[in-house]
């Protein structure tokens, strides 16, 4: 690694630096809160069906990753 770079970690639950938090928050308030799955199988499978729904709206995925604050002087 290049001595003029550093790396600075994200805390683990850090919504506000990662919109990718806010955007599996989504997933499950929608598509995969109070289920029980049977096999490993259906677990993958509920999250590829969540996540397909999900991509059919990308308003809405830009709206939950917009941060304001990212995009000041922007239109």
């Amino acid at each position: 690694m290049p001595k003029n770079l550093s790396l600075v970690f994200l805390p683990p639950r850090s919504p506000e630096l990662n919109p990718v938090e806010n955007i599996w928050q989504v997933l499950r308030a929608n598509w995969l809160s109070n289920r029980v799955f049977e096999t490993y199988e259906a677990i993958i499978d509920a999250a590829c069906e969540a996540w397909t729904k999900l991509v059919k709206q990308p308003a809405t995925i830009t709206s939950i990753a917009m941060r304001e604050w990212a995009h000041m002087g922007q239109s």
